[in-house]
């Protein structure tokens, strides 16, 4: 065990419940592609971590993912419930710097976890900011509940809400490098995640056509 631990939200990839507003415009079965893809770059994105790493599948957990880490299903009533229940998993465990993130960043590296980690050494809490006004990736050295109770979840002033609510506790903050998450169809084609995987854009027009 180290004392540091990376822990990574997955919706389980089921058809017709993955990228509900993207599907809205592509339908279920793209949808489904897109996330499927997505979840492969967020495990390359840890799979070298030197660290520990604690998978929290939305519904069940599904062995062949992420093989030789610890997986566990969320529990919580909504998502700032389910976070702030994986934070208080991790420090009552004795890790000392904990980030979580998303699986449905195209960009995503090591680098940018890494980073929240290092920033983590002289600050309470850390954020990757998100280009919808939230945020991809959350890390604490120490908890901070509030940081998950009474948040506008899914509102582009998600983040700006927080770090306000923090600013006027006193809470250290650190920041990271803006990435974009792929929430609807717009997101989509902006990306170079799709432009770059042609593939996947085949499978789309196929589905489409």
């Amino acid at each position: 065990m180290t004392d540091t631990l990376v822990i990574v939200f997955v919706k389980n990839i089921k058809l017709g419940t993955v990228k509900t507003r993207l599907a809205k415009t592509i339908g279920d079965i793209s949808a489904f592609e897109v996330y499927t893809e997505l979840v492969k770059i967020t495990e390359n994105a840890t799979a070298t971590l030197p660290v520990d790493k604690h998978i929290y599948f939305s519904d069940t957990v599904v062995s062949t993912k992420w093989p030789n880490d610890f997986k566990t299903v969320q529990n919580g009533a909504d998502l700032g419930e389910r976070m702030l229940n994986a934070f208080k998993d991790g420090f009552k465990a004795g890790y000392k710097k904990i980030v979580l993130i998303g699986s449905d960043l195209p960009d995503i590296n090591a680098s940018h976890i890494l980073q929240g980690l290092e920033v983590l050494k002289d600050n309470d809490v850390v954020f990757g900011p998100a280009e919808d006004g939230g945020y991809y990736l959350v890390g604490m050295s120490k908890m901070v509940a509030s940081i998950f109770t009474n948040k506008p979840w899914s509102q582009p002033n998600l983040l700006e809400v927080t770090l306000q609510e923090l600013h006027n506790n006193n809470t250290t903050i650190g920041t990271l490098a803006t990435l974009n998450d792929i929430d609807n169809y717009e997101d989509l084609i902006v990306s170079d995640f799709y432009k770059s995987n042609l593939k996947l854009q085949e499978k789309i027009q196929q589905l489409n056509d």
